[in-house]
């Protein structure tokens, strides 16, 4: 585990340092190169892998509707209204379904009325359900300049991975 502050600890703030020492398509091939790196007892405390050419992608989930809107508002407060009714029960002397029950219909009315409303506000702007992500299209291998050549060197030994679909 690097120690705060050194040049590959991504905690620190800083931009990663090193030189690049290899580059793949997939974050697994990365994962694989630095295991092998790990495994022919490198120093991987020297290495970063970085996503590069970054984009962001929006996956359409579903359409947005007053009833879509009204049910996951409904949802979302009723759980809330469930640990509102938990935490009542733990404190308060009545039993727990007189405690629960209440909490979780009145946290679903009040989830559905706020979603309702603010669906409402959007006035028709953003009728879809969606999940956003950054994805990177490459993957880089940075090692310290001091460390880069023994690891390039490691790395050409690295077999060429098996395809799993391949008989």
């Amino acid at each position: 585990m690097p120690t705060m502050g050194t040049p590959t600890d991504p905690r620190g703030g800083a931009q990663p340092r090193g030189d690049e020492i290899a580059s793949y398509d997939t974050y697994l091939e990365a994962q694989r190169a630095v295991d092998f790196l790990a495994d022919s007892e490198f120093e991987v405390k020297a290495v970063t892998i970085v996503g590069t050419d970054l984009k962001m992608v929006e996956r359409i989930t579903g359409r947005r509707t007053y009833p879509s809107a009204a049910l996951q508002g409904a949802a979302s407060g009723a759980y809330f209204g469930l640990f509102v009714g938990l935490l009542l029960s733990l404190f308060g002397t009545g039993s727990l379904l007189n405690t629960i029950l209440p909490a979780l219909l009145i946290g679903a009315g009040f989830g559905m009325l706020f979603a309702v409303v603010s669906y409402a506000f959007t006035g028709g702007r953003r009728d879809f359900t969606s999940s956003s992500q950054v994805v990177a299209s490459k993957f880089a291998i940075l090692c310290l300049t001091e460390s880069a050549s023994k690891a390039r060197e490691l790395l050409a030994e690295l077999p060429p991975q098996q395809d799993p679909l391949a008989r």
